[in-house]
């Protein structure tokens, strides 16, 4: 998640996945400059459809003016194996 800082990001994005059973298991977040960027680990529940929960995010993204990108563990772990 990247973009301009401002207040109720966190809640905004942790509501969402609260919205869909999501368990936040892992975050980071910097700002550099007024610039806001988090990084998540999550655990979706077994019934859960990926790409509900990701349009989901991403809507919220949107309404906070934000870009966030939502993949899946085991693509995000083959993308940094050397």
């Amino acid at each position: 998640m990247m973009g301009q800082d401002r207040v109720g990001i966190v809640a905004a994005v942790a509501q969402t996945l609260a919205d869909h059973n999501v368990n936040i298991v892992d975050m980071t977040q910097t700002i550099l400059h007024g610039s806001f960027t988090m990084m998540m680990g999550a655990t979706l529940p077994a019934d859960a459809d990926f790409a509900t929960v990701k349009q989901a995010v991403q809507a919220t993204g949107e309404q906070l003016g934000m870009t966030i990108q939502m993949q899946r563990h085991e693509i995000f772990d083959a993308m940094h194996e050397l």
